[in-house]
């Protein structure tokens, strides 16, 4: 979720001119194209490493999809146009999935492929010595935000962007993929698509191996390719890649896209999970489900309450039981 609209479009290309080498490179990419239920982990990691986004088909089935749209299509009216220069007026949003829909959140945030890639690549270690001891503590990723979004016929393109600004993520230049080191990124997104999206109807676009650009590089339209999905297909992407969602230029197309972004565990969330869900419905996910929403220690000591894992507050009178007396650190 980040800037999407201003009230004219901006220029295609940087005024100053744009890097012969990088524009080659982007154009030169083959982006993978995977099935879900044949790819593995290593394997969509390398591709996110190499081009910045993968797609990947037939991640949920059509009854899957329709529970989805049966629990989020009543809020979707609710939404009210945006008034500033974010969102297209045509744009519909719901936000706080996590109470209004558990099977949006088990199939999408929860889907075991994207926490095993998000795993790969931004779980964070850190050594300290405490007096003579040397400790090493683990910070596995969280829930960032949660999002469906409905575009109507008539919406306007969103600028080129990238999501991990929202994080101050300043990265420099890599001149190949061989050179990219883990901890580069620090959020990644999935976009399950709800309706066939295509490039008419505004299927988000992205460049190819921008994420591989430093943070002073601008965008250049031409080199977005659009990532168009049937229904139950995925992109995933790196935050760092540039992208944005297209124009719907058709007349009676909606597009309808589920989304969300897990960051590493240390950051704020761009979505508060605290605010915007209520403890009750946190209380109906798995233990692991309700440690990736955020109620989970960052170890060694970020995220606790009165100096005890936040879970305890949603646990159940046994689990505190077989909790009692273990040492946060």
């Amino acid at each position: 979720m980040s800037p999407s609209r201003l009230d004219a479009s901006l220029p295609d290309a940087p005024a100053d001119g744009f890097s012969a080498k990088l524009a080659a490179d982007s154009k030169a990419a083959v982006i993978d194209d995977f099935q879900a239920n044949s790819v593995t982990t290593s394997e969509v990691v390398s591709s996110l490493i190499k081009n910045g986004g993968c797609i990947i088909r037939n991640i949920l089935d059509a009854g899957t999809l329709a529970t989805i749209e049966s629990d989020v299509r009543p809020w979707i009216p609710k939404d009210q146009p945006w008034t500033g220069e974010f969102f297209p007026p045509e744009t519909r949003r719901v936000m706080g999935l996590v109470e209004k829909s558990k099977i949006f959140t088990d199939s999408i945030p929860g889907n075991k492929l994207y926490r095993d890639v998000c795993d790969e690549l931004l779980t964070s270690w850190h050594e300290s010595y405490h007096g003579q001891k040397l400790m090493k503590s683990e910070s596995k990723p969280q829930l960032n935000n949660t999002i469906v979004f409905s575009i109507a016929p008539g919406a306007k393109r969103q600028e080129l962007h990238r999501d991990d600004m929202n994080i101050h993520n300043k990265l420099e230049a890599l001149s190949s993929h061989e050179d990219y080191k883990m901890g580069r990124d620090c959020t990644i997104g999935f976009f399950i698509a709800g309706k066939k999206t295509t490039k008419a109807n505004g299927a988000t676009r992205f460049i190819p191996r921008s994420h591989l650009w430093a943070t002073s590089q601008p965008p250049m339209e031409e080199l977005a390719r659009h990532a168009e999905l049937n229904p139950g297909d995925g992109f995933m992407m790196l935050a760092s890649a540039y992208h944005g969602g297209s124009e719907n230029s058709t007349i009676d197309q909606e597009r309808l896209i589920y989304c969300c972004f897990m960051a590493k565990g240390f950051l704020r969330q761009e979505e508060n999970q605290y605010l915007a869900n209520s403890l009750e419905s946190v209380k109906r996910y798995t233990p692991e489900m309700q440690k990736m929403i955020g109620y989970s220690v960052s170890s060694p000591f970020l995220g606790w309450v009165d100096l005890e894992d936040p879970r305890k507050l949603i646990m159940t009178e046994e689990e505190l039981k077989l909790e009692a007396g273990k040492d946060l650190y």
